[in-house]
This record gives C-alpha cells, structure tokens and sequence, in this order.
C-alpha cells in the first residue's frame, strides 16, 4: 500500500497552526479581532520564519483571534476533514489555553469548543480525535496548575493528556513539574516539547519527568547515551520534519537526523506540527519521511505505541494494519 492511501496517525499537530490564512481571516472578521494582515498574501508573508522566538511572535499575534467555543469547535472538524483525505484515522491535537486565558476566553469555553469539536470530528470525518493541551515555557506556573486540573476534569470528555510548549532556550521545565504531577494524578500523559531548538540537556530535563513521548526530541543523537535511554525506555518520538527546517533546527530535510533516530531503534512518529504555517500537510510529511527511511507502516506503528488512547481505541488501530497485512 502506497504512503498516500495507507491508514496514519498524527500525535503532534497544534490545532491553532492549522488554520489556513482564509480561515483566520474569516474567523477574526467574525470576531472583530485584528490580524497583523488583512489579506491572505500578507499573513503568508508573515510566516517566513527566522527561528522558533521569531515563530512563537507570529503565532500569539495571529492565533489571538480564536476567541469562541465555534472558533475552536471548527479549528478542530476543519483539520479533521483535512488529515482524513491524506488517511488520517486518529489524531491527538494541542491546543494552547494559558493565551486565550490570559486574554479573557473563559476555561470552559475553550475546552468545550476543541471537546465539541472532536466528537463532531469523527461524526463527519470518521476520525478519532483526543487532545492534549499545552503550557508553555513562560506561563505562570499557577495558570499552568490550574490548566491542568481543567484537563483532568475533562478526561472523561477527549482530553488524554498534557503538553510543554514554547521557547526552550532559557525557560527550564522544571517549574512546571508540579503541573505535571496533577494531570498525571488525574490520569493524563505527560508530552512536553524539547530537543527542538534546546540540545540533550533539554530532553533530559523532560526525561526525569517520566513524559509518555517526547515531542520533537530530536537533538537526542547528539549524545549517544541518551539516545540509548530513550530507545531502551521505549520513548516515542514525535518528529515534525518541515516544521525542523523551516524553524532552523536542522540545515535541510537532507540533513535531518530521522534517518539516525531509527538506525538506533529509536520509535519516531510524523507530524505537521502547524501544517498552515509551515506550507505544508499530513501527505508532504509522510512523502518527506519515506525518502529518509521512515515508511508509512513504520511511522503508523509508532504512532500505536505512542498514542495516549484507551485498549479498545489502541485494537482498533492496531488491527487496521493487521487487516492489510
């Protein structure tokens, strides 16, 4: 089966980086929100990013106009319907409310609209959605907390577990532990960011933390021992190819070190990362992926080992591969 019809899953993808510039144009129109563009040439000149600081500037100066339950209950059909025509079966989507917090959307508005919008996503699309919410590196640790007991109390509603994003370089993870404790405490998974833009002190910083994947964690092949950990650990790795090369983290898709990730055994899953802000989508990362030796079958495997989801939903995956078998 070839890399375009076989069956994916995608465990790294920002739900707000999804959306395409007509898309975000419309939404804040709707919103009477302010883009720093008014048309869509001029927000995809926006996204020629320098680095990751340069990316996250962009990404709260655009994403700021999501402001509804609507808003995200749409963000999360419309890249449903958008992964199920490259294959997509099962996707775990972060979405990032300390902003949205911050700039008055209330919790439950929030989590109600993503949580909505993944029960409708598999009603018309057919594929199963969790989400996992993130914090970010600059986040008061308090607005952190209180995100994760907001994810616990909807466990029973989609949400599978916790995320760390934003700028690694001199934001540490560690005061951010205590967040981590409530979600795992209430019965969520632990995915933080790193290894992107940060070097191995970042992912083992992470690794103490007992995450269930790493996202990114690239920069692990640069210190054999920990990439022997990860490998030994059964540490799934969430690699975003474009997303690498567009932020700086590798020279060119050539040099990617995915190939040196699996030749140590380690288990990489493919993603988009923010597909409408990078150029690109579910099928490019896949095709990308293939030419460094990461097939279809492989990268779905990881995805099964990977993913926060309950027994029934992890047999239902696994048996579609055994079905083409």
């Amino acid at each position: 089966m070839t890399a375009s019809v076989y069956p994916k899953i995608e465990l790294h993808v920002h739900l707000e980086g999804t959306v395409r510039p007509a898309t975000l144009l419309e939404i804040a129109r709707r919103n009477n929100q302010p883009l720093p563009a008014d048309a869509v040439e001029g927000l995809t000149a926006l996204y020629e990013f320098t680095d990751l600081a340069h990316f996250v500037h962009v990404w709260l100066l655009t994403t700021g106009c999501l402001r509804t339950a609507t808003d995200f209950r749409q963000v999360v059909v419309d890249y449903a319907g958008e992964a199920a025509g490259f294959g997509a079966v099962y996707l775990e989507g972060i979405f990032s409310p300390g902003e949205r917090v911050k700039r008055g959307v209330d919790w439950d508005e929030l989590f109600t609209g993503y949580t909505e919008g993944a029960v409708e996503a598999y009603e018309r699309h057919g594929v199963t959605v969790r989400l996992t919410p993130d914090i970010h590196r600059e986040l008061d640790p308090e607005i952190a907390e209180e995100c994760a007991r907001v994810a616990v109390r909807y466990r029973d509603r989609g949400v599978v577990g916790l995320g760390l994003g934003g700028r690694e370089v001199g934001n540490p993870a560690e005061p951010y532990r205590r967040a981590f404790e409530i979600a795992r405490d209430g019965g969520l998974g632990i995915v933080p960011h790193a290894g992107e833009a940060a070097g191995p002190e970042s992912i083992r910083e992470v690794l103490s933390m007992d995450p269930a994947r790493i996202r990114h964690g690239i920069r692990a092949v640069e210190d054999r021992g920990l990439l022997a950990e990860i490998v030994d650990r059964g540490v799934v790795l969430d690699v975003c190819p474009t997303s690498n090369m567009r932020l700086g983290g590798v020279a060119s898709l050539a040099a990617h070190p995915l190939p040196a990730l699996r030749a140590a055994g380690a288990l990489c899953t493919i993603n988009t990362d923010d597909p409408a802000m990078f150029g690109t989508d579910l099928g490019r990362e896949y095709e990308i992926s293939a030419k460094l030796g990461v097939s279809a079958e492989d990268a779905y495997l990881a995805g099964v080992a990977g993913a926060l989801c309950d027994d029934r939903t992890r047999a239902e995956l696994t048996s579609r591969v055994e079905r083409l078998a």
